[in-house]
């Protein structure tokens, strides 16, 4: 099949930006799961192949290869993220319905305790390498939890002063988190548990999703008036912005290729091309489906994994909700695969 390979010059708010060569990218599998109820954050292990998938009130495990389910973790009411932690045979689970992390054995799925209380909606989750901590991020009491990944003991907590979103690691001792409602970029020390520096993200508005280039320093922000910004993580300038999709929810980047990407609930994966580390551009907008606006990267085959499912028309609205969501069709869960 052709592809059309368009230069587009624009001139927006930080510069000059062109559309780079396609990297080929396209819709390989289609894996069907079914079942009921929504979902948020998936996580790829690509060492054991297994692909986390968070479905309200439990964890799908998939095998990444074939699509097959080979696991479940029941028992997370509202779950929200999956944290790895490969070196200590953990996973950890926010569960944003009961203000919990469960903590798993990554070999047997089994729960081996639950930490209560680390917080109002637990909703993004990492693990911290160079603290042995895992960090939860609490998006209706404005604050970050950090938990011992050894002992399951709550260690402290960080003021956030705002909603945050999606987070992640250096690994060598700084935390970076988006700050919704604030449209901000916090700096945080995970061992001594507090915010280094809050950056304005102008003109990325609401941002959500958030990916690094920890080798260039580089941090892509996704942001909900269609665009990405992308921001020096030493000093915190916004370096560029980039037109995504709409309904971004999640970042991704390969340190192999070079290339971020933006998952966007309109069924768009908007890709960008590191040329240098400051010099970006829009490589390709891969056409996926509507809703898929979590994704997450396997390290090993470079393939981008992403969940949605089928959508009838919205319910009538209310008072409580003036603006229903569109039903989701039962038994149309489905995992999407984008590569070469």
């Amino acid at each position: 099949m052709k592809r059309l390979v368009i230069t587009l010059m624009v001139v927006p708010l930080f510069g000059v930006f062109a559309f780079a060569a396609d990297p080929g990218l396209h819709l390989v599998k289609t894996y069907k799961l079914g079942g009921e109820g929504g979902w948020d954050y998936l996580k790829a292990d690509a060492d054991s192949r297994r692909l986390f998938i968070s479905r309200a009130t439990h964890v799908i495990v998939v095998d990444m290869d074939s699509g097959k389910p080979v696991g479940d973790i029941p028992d997370t009411p509202g779950v929200h993220g999956i944290a790895l932690a490969n070196e200590l045979g953990r996973g950890f689970i926010s569960n944003g319905g009961e203000g919990s992390v469960s903590i798993i054995d990554l070999k047997t799925l089994a729960l081996i305790s639950k930490v209560k209380a680390v917080g109002e909606n637990p909703d993004a989750i990492l693990f911290d390498p160079a603290t042995k901590r895992v960090f939860t991020f609490n998006g209706r009491s404005h604050d970050s939890t950090a938990i011992d990944a050894t002992t399951g003991d709550i260690v402290g907590k960080i003021a956030l002063h705002g909603k945050p979103e999606f987070a992640v690691s250096t690994g060598t001792g700084e935390i970076f988190v988006n700050i919704e409602d604030k449209s901000e970029l916090l700096r945080l020390d995970p061992k001594k548990l507090k915010v280094e520096n809050r950056w304005p993200l102008a003109p990325c508005e609401e941002p959500s999703g958030l990916a690094i280039d920890i080798k260039n320093h580089r941090l892509f922000a996704g942001c909900d008036n269609k665009m990405m910004a992308i921001v020096n993580a030493d000093s915190g300038k916004v370096i560029t912005t980039l037109p995504i999709g709409g309904g971004v929810d999640a970042n991704g980047f390969d340190p192999d290729s070079g290339l971020a990407f933006a998952s966007c609930g309109e069924g768009v994966l908007t890709v960008v091309s590191e040329e240098t580390p400051d010099k970006f551009s829009v490589a390709q907008n891969v056409t996926t489906e509507r809703g898929a606006r979590t994704m997450t990267i396997d390290g090993k085959t470079h393939q981008i994994f992403l969940v949605t499912a089928k959508f009838g028309p919205p319910p009538a609205a209310t008072a409580d909700q003036p603006r229903p969501r569109p039903a989701i069709l039962p038994d149309t869960f489905e995992v999407l695969v984008v590569g070469k």
